[in-house]
C-alpha cells in the first residue's frame, strides 16, 4: 500500500516544493519507492507559477532535479484526505490546514509541522494539535503562531521569499534536515 506525503506552504513555490523535491530524493536513496510526496499552498496566490528560480538554483546545487512540470496550487480536497500525513511549513500553516481539515469532515491528527522531523521539536504522536503537539494548548494559537507570510514562529521553516538568496541556502538546511528524520518516520509506518 502507497504512503501519501503532503507538505504545504504559502503558495506552494519555495519551501513546499523543496521539501517535496528533497524529501522524495532521500527516499529514493534509502530505497524507499512505496511513498507518494506532494506539495501544495494553503492560498491561491501563486497558483499555476513555477518552483521559484532561487529555490530551483540551491535544489540544483545541492544534487536535487526540480520538477520541470511544477504548477503551484493550493491544497485540493483530495489531497488533504488521501495523504497519510500533512506536513505544514509553519504554525500558521498547519492552524490554515487544520481549519480545511475540519471543514472536511477530515482529522486533524495527521497533520505535523516539518520541524518535528528534523529534532527542534519531538514527533507528536497524534499530530501538532493532538495530545503532546506543540500546538496543542490554546494558549499556542497566538503565542506560538506566524502568519503565511512571515516565517518568525520558532518552529517554522523560514521563508526565503522576502530575503536575498542566502535565506534559501538557510531553508534548504532546515527543509534537508527534516526531510532526513522524515524517512525514518515515514519507513516507521509503512
Amino acid at each position: 500500500m502507497t504512503y501519501r506525503v503532503l507538505i504545504v506552504c504559502t503558495g506552494n513555490i519555495c519551501r513546499s516544493p523543496m521539501g517535496e523535491v528533497v524529501l522524495r530524493d532521500h527516499l529514493a536513496q534509502e530505497g524507499i519507492d512505496d511513498v507518494e510526496v506532494a506539495s501544495a499552498g494553503v492560498s491561491t496566490e501563486e497558483t499555476g507559477n513555477p518552483i521559484d528560480r532561487r529555490a530551483r538554483a540551491v535544489l540544483a546545487e545541492f544534487g536535487h532535479e526540480a520538477p520541470a512540470g511544477h504548477r503551484a496550487h493550493r491544497a485540493t480536497a483530495d489531497e488533504l484526505r488521501n495523504a497519510d500525513i500533512v506536513l505544514a511549513m509553519t504554525t500558521g500553516h498547519a492552524h490554515a490546514l487544520r481549519s480545511m481539515m475540519t471543514e472536511l469532515g477530515e482529522d486533524p491528527a495527521k497533520i505535523h509541522l516539518w520541524r518535528e522531523f528534523d529534532g527542534t521539536l519531538d514527533v507528536a504522536e497524534g499530530g501538532a494539535f493532538g495530545s503532546g503537539g506543540v500546538l496543542a494548548d490554546a494558549a499556542s494559537e497566538t503565542s506560538r503562531s506566524s502568519n503565511f507570510y512571515h516565517s518568525g514562529g520558532e518552529f517554522d521553516v523560514p521563508d526565503p521569499w522576502y530575503g536575498d538568496d542566502d535565506g534559501f541556502y538557510d531553508t534548504y538546511k532546515v527543509v534537508d534536515d527534516g526531510a532526513k528524520g522524515l524517512v525514518e518516520f515515514i519507513d516507521s509506518k509503512r
